[in-house]
């Protein structure tokens, strides 16, 4: 995406925003950082399996909480067993800047609190089918940080994974927040488009997606009787 041609801030549906170039550069070189190191371990980063037998083309690593089908942890029990990453507190911050300038709402922002982030890799092949965020216990607002490569975002409604949906193009650096009214809105990643990234956020190939949520629960908190849709 040129420089040259300004991308506006869009809310593409209530609650739902979406705001171009929002990362500096330097703060994509940190993420990339931190992910690499996150993909590392201490649970590292793999091909999800789902419960009926299919892996999904993403890879994916938490941090905060770790995300299974249809659950959150402490623990990778469907990886290796450990412990999952702590939660650092500049991502917090990161979050509550994204809050208040996606909504300009202050005190919305200074009462969120990310606690866990789901990142996904994804090559030129990988895609996301449309899904909910839904395994969260709180409806806190979803922030999603794109670097990398930039990508087709399909953004739907809450009642199916079909049409009515918007594609929207996001780049290396763009933000796109979801909360109230689109909390629960369908979304996924048709396309992703290689080559289109800059080598300079540290990363030469492939699209990260962080997406940070509030998970709502505690420790002893008891897995669901019944998965959810994803």
């Amino acid at each position: 995406m040129s420089a040259l041609i300004p991308r506006p801030v869009t809310q593409v549906a209530p609650g739902a925003v979406h705001v171009p170039n929002w990362l500096t550069l330097e703060e994509q070189r940190r993420l990339v950082a931190a992910c690499r190191g996150w993909a590392a371990g201490p649970v590292p980063i793999r091909h999800t399996r789902l419960p009926r037998g299919g892996v999904m083309s993403v890879q994916t690593v938490c941090v905060g909480w770790h995300w299974q089908p249809y659950r959150y942890t402490r623990t990778a029990g469907d990886v290796n067993g450990a412990r999952v990453a702590p939660f650092p507190h500049w991502m917090v911050l990161l979050g509550r800047r994204a809050v208040l300038r996606a909504y300009d709402d202050r005190e919305a922002a200074d009462a969120y609190t990310p606690d866990t982030a789901l990142i996904n890799f994804y090559d030129g092949q990988a895609t996301m089918g449309m899904h909910q965020d839904k395994d969260e216990e709180s409806s806190a607002p979803v922030v999603s940080l794109t670097v990398g490569d930039s990508c087709v975002f399909r953004f739907g409604n809450t009642e199916t994974r079909t049409r009515p949906y918007t594609d929207v193009e996001l780049a290396s650096g763009d933000l796109f927040v979801f909360g109230g009214p689109s909390r629960y809105a369908y979304h996924g990643v048709p396309k992703v488009r290689p080559g289109t990234g800059d080598p300079a956020t540290g990363l030469r190939s492939g699209r990260l997606n962080i997406t940070m949520r509030v998970a709502g629960l505690t420790d002893t908190w008891p897995a669901p009787a019944a998965a959810g849709a994803r």
